[in-house]
């Protein structure tokens, strides 16, 4: 059966993002040209002169030693710029000095990455080709960057990715990039090139639309697919603690101590297979109210309202929230199930494939039973054969049931056969619950009475062999 959840789910945040923090100077196009560092290689041509012609690798200082002229800081200025510096200084010995500056090897571009990324921090991307005799320099893009940190998480906000450059010596510009456009359109103004110093912020989203979620997590900017990714499940479902969610086509796998994997194969990572990790829900599970909690990297908490009764009604398999590492997801308590949507549930890959129950005393087996979820009293004692003719109690039975708080209830059941599931005859059993079916009245005469006649039908024997009679 599919499955789907409700459209936008909105998420509490503050209202001061990571991009906020420091002022900046917005304008609607970011600038290209590049700036000289320490770690270029250029090649400085001084027409009709050419013992002052020479390559140069700008130190870390940022300056350059030519003839005659000394030391030329270059760090921070364009090729033209540098130029134009240089030119300036020559016009002293020079009548009209032609001057050009041209870029032979760039430096590594180094950036940093903050916000809704994997791991964010600084990194040095490498640049492929060259200039000068080979012009075509690759420099990386805003996408390389954020692969490098591996991937924006699934609590950012792709809409307005932040991208700071140092403009001369002091000044900062900053253009919004919406990347969710770039996944839809292939506009690859978006994905603008990258500039030594830049620095990406990937912001919090404040609200979440499930199914975009679902087609971030596809994008290649986004997070590894197949990174397992720990996720604690809470409250009604058979087995809580912590699991290892990865992508697989297997639901679920053995666990011990309220820890498993999901297998490797095609599917993802979602809530569902987490629920099927951690065992399915119990006939207790509140489906319509479930919650997830989700991390962020500015120390907050997304809080997301899952209804799973609405995922079983509209059948869009798109609308399965893919979970993330370090998400919580909680399964409340209903305070009132239907006993027609226990037995729908029931059917659904949000319960376990069966549950087992004791049935002891009076009936034709007794023993352990296999019931599927949400299965009734009445289904336990038919499948345990039914009671033992002549010697069971009809009228009543006890349920003994081992509480998730540690206790141990039991409760007189008077059983109806005939009656529909409810809670005073017909009652829902839960995993490890066990029913004890009595004797009647008159099976407990008689055993008393065996009790007594059979020592002394032993010794009317043995006097009978002895005496004849």
């Amino acid at each position: 059966m599919g499955l789907a959840l409700l459209t936008t789910v909105n998420i509490t945040l503050p209202s001061v993002s990571l991009a906020q923090k420091q002022p900046v100077r917005s304008t609607s196009s970011m600038a290209t040209d590049y700036l000289l560092g320490g770690g270029d290689r250029i090649r400085v041509n001084v027409f009709e002169v050419p013992e002052y012609t020479g390559e140069y690798q700008v130190p870390p200082g940022g300056s350059i030693n030519m003839p005659l002229i000394g030391s030329i800081p270059v760090s921070g200025l364009t090729t033209e710029q540098a130029a134009d510096t240089i030119a300036r200084k020559y016009a002293r010995f020079l009548k009209r000095p032609l001057i050009s500056v041209n870029l032979l090897s760039p430096r590594p571009i180094n950036v940093f990455v903050a916000g809704e990324v994997t791991t964010p921090g600084a990194y040095t991307l490498r640049l492929e080709g060259g200039a000068g005799n080979n012009p075509g320099v690759q420099y990386p893009t805003v996408l390389a960057a954020l692969t490098t940190a591996q991937g924006v998480t699934l609590a950012a906000d792709v809409t307005q990715v932040q991208l700071r450059r140092k403009v001369g010596r002091s000044g900062e510009q900053t253009v919004s990039l919406n990347l969710k456009e770039l996944t839809q359109t292939g506009r690859i103004s978006q994905d603008i090139t990258l500039r030594d110093g830049d620095t990406i912020v990937v912001p919090t989203a404040t609200s979440l639309n499930v199914a975009e979620a679902r087609n971030l997590f596809a994008a290649n900017f986004a997070a590894s697919q197949t990174a397992p990714r720990t996720v604690v499940v809470i409250g009604q479902v058979y087995r809580p603690g912590s699991y290892l969610v990865t992508t697989g086509s297997g639901g679920g796998a053995e666990s011990s101590g309220g820890s498993g994997t999901a297998g490797a194969g095609g599917g993802l990572p979602t809530v569902m297979r987490s629920l099927q990790l951690a065992g399915g829900i119990t006939s207790m599970a509140d489906v319509r109210k479930i919650k997830l909690r989700r991390p962020t990297r500015i120390g907050t908490e997304q809080t997301i309202d899952i209804n799973l009764w609405e995922l079983l009604q509209s059948g869009d398999i798109n609308q399965d929230i893919v979970v993330q590492d370090g998400d919580t997801i909680i399964i409340p308590t209903a305070t009132d199930i239907s006993a027609a949507e226990a037995t729908q549930l029931a059917t659904t890959t949000l319960s376990p494939t069966t549950i087992e129950v004791g049935v002891v005393g009076e009936v034709k087996r007794a023993g352990s039973v296999k019931l599927q979820p949400n299965s009734s009293l009445n289904q336990a004692l038919l499948a345990a054969g039914g009671f033992n003719d002549g010697r069971a109690s009809r009228g009543s039975v006890e349920l003994i049931r081992l509480n998730s708080n540690g206790t141990v209830s039991k409760r007189p059941i008077k059983v109806d056969l005939a009656k529909g599931i409810n809670d005073e005859t017909n009652p829902i059993l839960r995993n490890n619950d066990v029913v004890v079916v009595d004797r009647n009245t008159l099976a407990k005469t008689g055993d008393r009475v065996n009790t007594v006649a059979g020592p002394l039908g032993t010794i009317l024997g043995i006097i009978r062999l002895f005496t004849g009679l």
